[in-house]
């Protein structure tokens, strides 16, 4: 059986790891000792089992071990790390590994900050070295961002992309290691105006969601923007753009209203306000909405292939 070796026991582990064995793979969870991987069971096959209710632990086991201790190789397809968001504990963990797993074996990183090329610097098997970002929550968002660091090999990059297709994934090529790969880009671009609207006035942050969830959000689960171009005519596309590009906001700096939220320490529902208050009942009642419409979101994009 194919195995994945997953580094890190954090929530972003267990997603991964439910998302391989639901598909069919062998999972070995490494973390700072086997104990602490170990408690990560109930609730890895809880997740499993919500996207496979058919998984067993004897149809695709699941395997634990420590980081430093692991040493068994034999089988494994996939190895990525899903540590802390600190470079040096990345760097000093990708060293490791760049002499202790087999140079075939490609190895990634799950980092969203920090670039592949940065954190397999120097070491000689860089070419097999990837970022592999997923979106939270990882076992129901389908994509995967596959990203090219400096050195690392195109031809494995798209081994890579074809197994994670084959683990039920959607994964994307990036061809080049750049500031926020390719989704958080995009959704950095989104961000910048959303927030500027809000900040001149123009509109509330619920009108803000509103607007997008029920117009190009609500299309963009059937196509993505370019094929919803493809249908709606480029020529209509230049035109609009013509006289809204200009006035876009494209200053560099954090807008004022969102740098007030983070000096006020207002991040949202960890500090029980962001733009508005949250009790813990309505976060909760957030929460269980927003992962139920992800799952019916998820249901709807399987109906049939793109």
């Amino acid at each position: 059986m194919k195995k994945i070796v997953i580094l890190g026991t954090g929530i972003m582990a267990v997603g991964i790891a439910a998302g391989f064995l639901a598909n069919g793979h062998s999972v070995i969870l490494l973390g700072r000792s086997k104990e602490r991987a170990e408690s990560q069971l109930g609730e890895i096959a809880q997740v499993t089992k919500e996207i496979n209710p058919d998984w067993t632990p004897e149809s695709c086991p699941i395997i634990f071990g420590s980081i430093t201790e692991w040493d068994d190789w034999q089988d494994v397809i996939w190895v990525i790390e899903t540590i802390k968001e600190d470079m040096a504990l990345k760097q000093a963990l990708f060293a490791d590994l760049d002499h202790r797993v087999p140079s075939h074996i490609p190895i990634g990183s799950n980092s969203s900050g920090f670039p592949i090329s940065k954190i397999a610097t120097n070491l000689k098997t860089a070419h097999r070295m990837f970022n592999a970002h997923y979106f939270m929550p990882a076992h129901i968002v389908p994509l995967v961002e596959v990203v090219l660091g400096e050195n690392s090999d195109p031809l494995m990059g798209e081994e890579v992309c074809k197994m994670y297709r084959e683990a039920g994934k959607k994964p994307v090529l990036v061809r080049k290691d750049i500031p926020g790969f390719l989704a958080n880009r995009i959704q950095h671009a989104l961000m910048r105006e959303a927030l500027s609207l809000v900040d001149a006035g123009i509109a509330t942050p619920d009108d803000v969601d509103t607007a997008v969830r029920y117009s190009f959000g609500f299309r963009y689960a059937a196509v993505g923007p370019m094929t919803q171009k493809e249908i709606s005519g480029w020529e209509g596309m230049a035109g609009a753009s013509i006289e809204i590009w200009p006035s876009l906001y494209n200053v560099k700096e954090l807008q004022p209203v969102m740098a007030k939220l983070i000096e006020d320490g207002k991040y949202g529902m960890k500090s029980k306000e962001g733009f508005r208050k949250w009790t813990d009942e309505e976060m909760k009642e957030m929460r269980r909405k927003y992962s139920a419409r992800l799952k019916g979101a998820f249901e709807v994009l399987q109906i049939e292939p793109d």
